[in-house]
């Protein structure tokens, strides 16, 4: 099939104090074509997180949202609609397992779509998230439960 590949980067910067904790989150994320400033959550590592970066969390949530846009734009051009723009607030909650690991439990989709021309109903558009959903190669790779709640422009 297809093969994926990031490379991440971190160093120690001098006079950080890496036993104690003192040290920055900060790192880069490479890809094939383009670099991306990344660190740890504000919520997980407080000050030592790095203003600007992207991130896991966020990473995560985005990877859902974008596979979600993606297969869910195929499919509606598959059923004849036309979408002249997606855009969704996508949240993702973090709590403890059973174990008291913290994990990205839930992801919410909040997708609020334009359409030229003939517009899916409330029916159909449910159907097309669902087949989205079924096909998104990462929803399929991750046991975050991830929900639906399209927001209909008035």
């Amino acid at each position: 099939m297809a093969a994926y590949r990031a490379t991440i980067d971190w160093v120690l910067a001098e006079g950080e104090d890496f036993l104690n904790g003192r040290y920055s989150r900060g790192h880069l994320v490479d890809f094939a074509e383009h670099r991306m400033p990344a660190t740890s959550s504000p919520h997980v590592v407080g000050k030592w997180a790095v203003k600007g970066a992207v991130d896991p969390e966020e990473m995560l949530v985005a990877s859902l949202s974008s596979c979600h846009m993606l297969t869910f734009l195929h499919m509606a051009r598959l059923e004849g609609f036309t979408v002249t723009r997606y855009r969704d607030a996508a949240e993702g909650v973090m709590e403890k397992n059973a174990a008291g690991v913290p994990w990205v439990s839930k992801v919410t989709l909040r997708p609020e779509i334009e359409y030229a021309g003939k517009r899916p109903t409330e029916a159909e558009a449910e159907h097309l998230h669902h087949r989205a959903h079924e096909e998104c190669f990462i929803a399929n790779s991750v046991k975050t439960e991830v929900v639906v709640e399209e927001v209909v422009p008035a």
